[in-house]
């Protein structure tokens, strides 16, 4: 696989930028429906299962093939761990007390963990002022959505929101450890971590919560299904298609649309009603994305110094 540095996207590159905000953002709503009936680890067991077999599928019939090596496995269940068990978990523990919307901006703070984690734990990216600036105002933007309330103490509400910023820690690690596996196509490593979360998934499910027990109703199902299928496996399908032809840089622009995706549904299906503080906390961390990715700011500049020129020309 071959990416160029910010390359242009076409219309249709864009579009599915688009379809993929949706997916993953109605990955919060498709939650909000789920966790009122069923539990946190049976919720993540049906969602990377049911996910893993479907790419697994996909991977046979593309004429692919899958790793047999133990040590890659162990590797696929570390990273299932830290991409896909922890953070599913915490996302849907935290959902049972805060709103979808909210749930999304705090979980779209994985890129400013990111950073910071990256410059410690790699040689590959250091912090530069833009970054420095950037997480000052993402996290800002957190304070923000927290709001006063933390500082009373922590109740389910806070916990809840503590539960996603947790959740936004394990992507941001998960991405640093994911990137030993260059060597693999992008499919295998996804449906990969997504096996090993299933068979880590397994005993907690089956000991703790006693899933046998549970009797969904069709919505619920069809809410799993929607999560599994639509939201995991093949949102991974397209993340990785454009990370293909678009490159990585653009392909971050989903941690702006995804809230937006997840706050519309949450309002519209959920009957969810975001206060100020909401909007207030998502400007701010998206100004903060902004700043992190530097190329708005850097066309601004640009389009200011030809006006300037083109101005003293005409004198």
């Amino acid at each position: 696989m071959t990416t160029t540095t910010n390359p242009t996207m076409s219309l249709a590159e864009w579009s599915l930028l688009v379809v993929l905000s949706v997916l993953w953002g109605s990955a919060f709503f498709f939650v909000g429906v789920i966790v009122k009936t069923v539990p946190p680890f049976t919720v993540v067991l049906w969602r990377s299962g049911l996910a893993a077999i479907a790419l697994l599928i996909y991977v046979v019939l593309c004429g692919g093939r899958i790793p047999t090596a133990p040590r890659l496995w162990g590797a696929f269940l570390v990273l299932g761990v830290l991409n896909s068990l922890l953070p599913h978990s915490l996302i849907v523990w935290g959902q049972q007390y805060i709103a979808s919307g909210l749930a999304a901006i705090l979980v779209s703070t994985t890129p400013l963990f990111s950073v910071v984690l990256t410059h410690f734990w790699s040689h590959e990216e250091r912090i530069t002022p833009n970054r420095v600036t950037g997480v000052f105002l993402g996290m800002c933007g957190v304070i923000i959505l927290i709001g006063p309330e933390a500082l009373r103490g922590l109740g389910h509400h806070g916990l809840g929101q503590l539960a996603i910023l947790g959740a936004a820690l394990s992507y941001a690690c998960g991405g640093i450890y994911g990137r030993r596996f260059k060597a693999l196509s992008p499919v295998v490593i996804s449906a990969g971590q997504l096996a090993g979360t299933m068979v880590l998934m397994l005993p907690l499910a089956l000991v703790w919560e006693g899933p046998w027990t549970l009797q969904p109703s069709l919505a619920v199902w069809g809410a799993m299904l929607g999560l599994a299928l639509l939201s995991t496996a093949v949102a991974s399908l397209i993340f990785f298609r454009l990370l293909a032809v678009a490159g990585v840089t653009n392909v971050m622009l989903v941690n702006f649309l995804v809230p937006v995706s997840a706050v519309l549904l949450g309002m519209l299906a959920l009957g969810e009603r975001p206060n100020w503080t909401l909007f207030a906390g998502m400007a701010l961390i998206f100004t903060g994305l902004l700043t992190m990715d530097g190329r708005l700011f850097s066309r601004g500049t640009r389009l200011v110094w030809r006006l300037k020129n083109e101005l003293l020309s005409l004198k």
